[in-house]
């Protein structure tokens, strides 16, 4: 089904594309040797990111919550999820939507009680669905008992040994300790008033490398440790069964602090080189935190403690390195950020996708696709936006679920949502507030869910529009999940087929992925296990399949063998 090394040109001119790669494709990555046993769920796994203050509200306030998800969670299952990773549902001041913690074993009034958790969890599992909790480790909340704890204690008492409190420099240590800098802007140091009131002695700086509300931990103190394997052990005894860990990528800073230099976020090249990013003790706490979940027994899980799952949002664009973290016996998954962040471009992706599966084949490990999250743009946005930008979402999405290795789905996705534009005066992102209002945040992604009828509030929840936890756009009715249900052309219709179809036809124990296409990236073709040949053709001219060849799938009509531009086929390979 690939072209040989000039394309056969049919009658109208258009490129055909043939039967099979021929010798000398190009190699992706994927195990070699003699086939295994069954492989684990999540090898092959997707799972769907659940944003539950913006999935579903069951008690008519506004804000989504645990019963609403439960009553919902059937739309996952139906669309064909393996496992459903839900973001921070536990008490916080909501400094970062969630990600400020107060205490990593509770359940925010607003989200529900733990009851609430136990219905949650128990609904997923009956529908098949593992649940992945998601951990926070690398700071608390101000409000943490711990680090109120820390600012009520002597300046140099053990209770500030769990955070990372430091003197300032120059006169008076009025200068932060050094020149880190938060991703979300601006120093990554807050000053410290005195205990007792008084100017004497120098200043004492805490580290926070997100919001001033959100305290980096120490973790080389056995007590940090010690309460992560506390909190991990509670989940899974309430039922999880695995972990999402966010920034993985930081916990451990340089010991001694040194400075970074200029630049700090600008050039992700670099990232891995900052000393508070990758550092190396990460490894043994991972190879720690993975015996422990695969010993604890956790009674309530779906997944046997062999079968439980670690994923880690480490964010680098050295795939080697990323792929160090899912070496054996460390995480299971770590999200592919350079293939979240690559544009709708042929070549720019066939180089992301062999990278990754080359550097993932080396540890033998899978690669975990991203297209989307509660922290980027939305697809159909970040790809032009408009009717354009819905077809390489689509296209981009069948190009995702065709690869080999487990694939994550931001809630939202399967209905093909926009980035919605959320006014100002509604804005909660502190990106927005620590950027001095130049980078409008992430709240665009994390609008509620629209489910039914013509006006906000979609069906989310019983409540009047304003009061919904961000507003919803007035034009998203055709986007709802009632009214895509009742369309068989619409964008969630075809997430549904996908997972079916790939389902039917698994990558296999061995996958080998050889993918072919011109250098000039105009169209990209791999097969996916032995039945399923996926073609991508990025344009910007249309693309005739050989007649032989059965169109299974497409993101957007195909008429006599026709595929144009920004569409991605799967086709039924003729076996020979």
């Amino acid at each position: 089904m690939t072209t040989a090394r000039r394309p056969a040109v049919g009658p109208d001119s258009t490129p055909t594309v043939r039967a099979d790669p021929p010798a000398g494709t190009h190699t992706g990555g994927g195990r070699t040797g003699a086939p295994r046993q069954a492989e684990p769920w999540w090898r092959d796994a997707v799972c769907y990111e659940l944003y539950p203050r913006a999935f579903a509200d069951g008690d008519g306030d506004g804000t989504g919550d645990l019963p609403g998800a439960t009553g919902r969670l059937g739309h996952v299952a139906r669309l064909g999820a393996d496992a459903v990773w839900i973001t921070p549902f536990h008490p916080s001041p909501l400094a970062d939507a969630g990600y400020d913690i107060a205490d990593h074993t509770a359940v925010a009034d607003a989200m529900g009680t733990l009851d609430d958790w136990h219905a949650f969890v128990d609904r997923a599992h009956d529908l098949g669905l593992r649940v992945l909790v998601d951990l926070v480790p690398n700071h608390t909340s101000s409000a943490h008992p711990w680090f109120r704890a820390a600012l009520a204690a002597d300046e140099e008492g053990p209770e500030r040994e769990r955070y990372v409190f430091r003197t300032g420099r120059g006169p008076g240590g009025l200068l932060p300790p050094n020149d880190w800098r938060s991703a979300f802007g601006g120093p990554a140091w807050t000053r410290v008033p005195r205990r007792d009131g008084r100017d004497a002695g120098p200043a004492r700086w805490y580290l926070h490398l997100h919001t001033p509300d959100q305290p980096d931990l120490d973790w080389n103190r056995p007590e940090v440790v010690a309460e992560y394997e506390r909190i991990i052990r509670f989940w899974l005894d309430h039922g999880a069964d695995g972990f999402r860990i966010d920034v993985a990528h930081t916990l451990f800073k340089e010991p001694g602090l040194p400075d970074a230099g200029p630049r700090q976020h600008e050039d992700p090249h670099r990232w891995h080189l900052l000393p508070y990013y990758d550092r190396e003790p990460l490894h043994p706490l991972y190879r720690r935190w993975r015996a422990l979940v695969e010993e604890h027994p956790g009674p309530r899980g779906l997944a046997t403690a062999a079968e439980r799952l670690l994923v880690g949002e480490v964010i680098l664009t050295d795939q080697r390195r990323l792929a160090r973290y899912a070496r054996p016996g460390e995480l299971h998954h770590v999200f592919n950020s350079p293939y979240a962040e690559c544009p709708w471009e042929g070549r720019a992706l066939r180089r992301v996708i062999g990278e990754a599966l080359a550097a993932t084949a080396a540890v033998g490990a899978p690669v975990a696709w991203v297209l989307g999250s509660h922290d980027a743009v939305r697809a159909v946005t970040r790809f032009g936006g408009g009717e354009m930008g819905v077809r390489r979402a689509r296209a981009a999405a069948l190009l995702t679920l065709a690869l080999p290795g487990a694939v994550y789905l931001y809630q939202g996705e399967e209905l093909g949502l926009p980035q919605a534009d959320v006014p100002e005066e509604r804005r909660r992102d502190p990106l927005w507030r620590m950027s001095g209002h130049t980078d409008p945040g992430r709240d665009g992604c994390r609008v509620p869910l629209p489910w039914s009828g013509t006006e906000p509030p979609y069906g989310f929840g019983d409540c009047a529009p304003h009061r919904c936890w961000l507003p919803q756009p007035d034009d998203w009715a055709a986007l709802t999940v009632r009214a895509q249900e009742e369309d068989p052309g619409s964008t969630l219709e075809l997430y549904r087929a996908a997972t079916r179809v790939r389902r039917a036809h698994p990558t296999g124990p061995a996958a080998r992925l050889r993918m072919a296409g011109p250098a000039s990236g105009e169209w990209l073709t791999f097969r996916r296990g032995a039945g399923l040949r996926c073609l991508v053709n990025f344009g910007p001219g249309d693309l005739r399949i050989a007649p032989a060849h059965e169109v299974l799938l497409a993101s957007a009509p195909v008429a006599d063998g026709v595929v144009p531009a920004d569409t991605t086929v799967w086709l039924r390979v003729r076996e020979r």
